[in-house]
């Protein structure tokens, strides 16, 4: 009964060290007495009890490394505390089992080394601009290094850059005074953008005056000029109306009719708008005047009765 108990638990054993269990993204890596021999894939796999071992156990997911904070000092002599994670991921299990005794560490102080030299290569405000630019330059010296140790580093990421105390209130100031230059610029800018703006209406305002004043006294000429070509042209229509008239017969007697009633009337209207009795010098000429005038209405022809 006892070696039955007992055969029964080497048997136990021997199934437990035989059989193997490998999770999704996982590897194993196997000796065969004390040798790398070969790497276990995810699934059930078998190994020989007592000759064969799992030596090593390695996760292939993407790791998150916190990189411990450091001060770093800037090529202007200048401390910051540097605070930063690591990303990287194994990708040969056999190099991560014997490349290093200890990666984690390694890549650790490689990161903490490689910042210390890229910081101190740049100036205080670069430091804050070129991030992405400390980080890349991070990333690419940890992947080469990396390789002997079976891990890619994928990225590296600046969580927090601290400067001293005096440097932070020395950067607020010089910001709040930036800040303040270009609130007065801003300022000025619309200032003179308004007095632009007001020069600018007056001028075409000033313009547009101008231009109407301008096709008004167009207009008045033209108006004028209009007018008076019409009265020219009425009285040279007139005109010749008259010198036709004048062309028929009788017109010369008819002619010589208007002119005494023109004078008798002017005559006879001084006479009554006047206190002053005005008498020509030469009363021959009125009197010679009147009498042709009475010899052409009586040798006037006499009009013809209307049918």
């Amino acid at each position: 009964m006892e070696i039955a108990v007992v055969l029964a638990i080497i048997a136990i054993i021997f199934v437990v060290r035989t059989i193997k269990i490998v999770p999704q993204q996982n590897a194993f890596v196997v000796e065969r007495l004390g040798k790398y021999d070969r790497t276990l894939t995810p699934g059930l796999k078998f190994v020989i009890p007592f000759i064969e071992r799992v030596a090593y156990k390695h996760s292939l997911k993407e790791v998150p490394l916190d990189v411990p904070s450091q001060v770093c000092i800037t090529r202007d002599n200048t401390q910051l505390q540097v605070d930063g994670i690591l990303y990287f991921q194994v990708t040969d299990p056999m190099r991560a089992s014997y490349g290093s005794s200890d990666y984690l560490m390694a890549i650790t102080q490689l990161a903490q080394t490689t910042l210390r030299s890229v910081v101190g290569k740049m100036e205080l405000d670069k430091t804050f601009e070129e991030r992405d630019l400390i980080n890349a330059s991070v990333v690419n010296a940890l992947d080469e290094a990396a390789l002997t140790w079976g891990v890619k580093v994928l990225r590296y990421e600046i969580k927090d850059l601290t400067p001293p105390a005096e440097i932070l209130r020395s950067m607020q100031a010089q910001i709040t005074a930036e800040r303040e230059k270009r609130a007065l610029i801003a300022a000025s800018e619309g200032r003179r953008q308004e007095q632009i703006n007001i020069a600018t209406g007056e001028r075409e305002a000033f313009i547009a005056r101008s231009e109407g004043e301008k096709q008004a006294e167009i207009n008045n000429a033209m108006g004028e000029a209009a007018a008076i070509t019409a009265v020219a042209d009425a009285t040279a229509d007139a005109i010749r109306k008259i010198a036709a008239a004048i062309r028929e017969p009788g017109g010369e007697q008819a002619v010589q009719l208007k002119v005494a009633e023109k004078a008798v009337e002017a005559y006879a209207q001084l006479a009554q708008k006047n206190n002053t009795m005005i008498v020509p010098g030469n009363m021959t000429e009125v009197s010679a005047l009147i009498g042709t005038a009475m010899a052409l209405l009586k040798h006037a022809p006499a009009k013809s009765p209307t049918p």
